[in-house]
């Protein structure tokens, strides 16, 4: 697989990385551990060099599987996780202060097996704590070693500039797909401006642009898209319309919509690195061979055409969740 630069700070890894957050956490039951290694150790064999994790993912279970499964290889490879809830609990609320930044640097470490975090994130803005702290703290560490890159996710221009400003950003984590292209309008400008990369996760739109999700889709109980207003049956229903465009074009390309939609993800910046997440060896399977699709000018603009015309209904995040993104 061929490689990317993410951002001016030195950091390349494979043109698309395995987001590991659905291995343990948001996405219905746990996979077993000997499944979630095999699928990792995979990713590997297919030349994914980027993995992405979080305490906040279980929490604590997601990196102590990347590091069970990833330590014979960590020097092949490159891992990213992140700070930023207190005691690593999403659902209490955010705690970006430096000593907690510096507790999760510990432990995280302790639980990857591994000497340093090659890209760590602020997992989501607190607004309490100034950003140019939260750089300095990140700062301190990458003088120590234990960090190598800084990253923010979901966060807004400004917060972006500031931190940036402080310590150099070598990527930005946020949702974007064909069905989620709010970045767009400001964000993706001023990375290009700064020299950030660009890290998207659910380019596949949560599942759904795999074509694999209807209207008459149940979700396990544990699963966060019951939440989600996207994913509401009368919205999946009306969504659907993305998915049938996607289909009728891959048909054209020899390719599956999974595909499609993350060669379209690819084919938007050289600095662009999506982290498509999977259970299913199969899945990551036909996801690696995305990056070999290539869509031409001719291409991006049928697409384009065709996606112009469809309105997708529905909000990406419940509203307290929302609130949490673009500070």
């Amino acid at each position: 697989m061929q490689k990317r630069k993410l951002g001016n700070t030195g950091l390349e890894v494979s043109a698309l990385g395995l987001g590991c957050m659905g291995l343990s956490f948001g996405y219905g039951p746990e996979t077993t551990k000997a499944d979630a290694v095999k699928l990792m150790r995979r990713a590997i064999e297919l030349g994914v060099t980027f993995f992405d994790t979080a305490e906040a993912y279980g929490p604590f279970k997601n990196e102590e599987l990347l590091g069970e499964a990833l330590q014979p290889f960590r020097n092949q490879i490159e891992i990213a996780t992140k700070f930023g809830f207190e005691n690593g609990d999403s659902k209490i609320g955010m705690n970006s202060k430096p000593e907690n930044i510096r507790n999760v640097a510990e432990s995280s470490l302790k639980r990857l097996k591994t000497d340093r975090i090659d890209l760590f994130y602020q997992h989501r803005v607190d607004p309490n704590v100034p950003i140019e702290d939260v750089a300095g703290t990140v700062k301190e560490l990458i003088q120590e070693g234990k960090v190598k890159h800084f990253g923010l996710s979901e966060a807004g221009v400004q917060t972006i500039r500031r931190a940036h400003a402080v310590q150099p950003l070598a990527a930005l984590q946020s949702e974007y797909s064909l069905w989620w292209r709010e970045p767009e309008k400001e964000i993706l400008p001023t990375l290009e401006e700064l020299g950030i990369g660009f890290v998207p996760f659910s380019p596949l739109g949560k599942g759904f642009l795999t074509g694999a999700i209807n209207e008459n889709t149940k979700f396990d109980s544990t699963d966060f898209r019951n939440v989600v207003p996207r994913f509401a049956p009368e919205n999946r229903k009306a969504n659907q319309v993305v998915v049938d465009m996607l289909h009728q074009f891959a048909k054209t390309k020899n390719a599956t919509p999974a595909q499609i939609a993350l060669a379209w993800v690819l084919a938007q910046k050289p600095w662009i690195v999506p982290i498509p997440g999977t259970t299913k060896v199969n899945r990551l399977e036909e996801n690696v061979q995305a990056a070999a699709v290539q869509l031409t000018t001719d291409d991006l603009r049928q697409i384009e055409n065709a996606v112009s015309n469809i309105a997708v209904q529905g909000a990406r995040y419940p509203k307290e969740l929302e609130l949490r993104t673009g500070r």
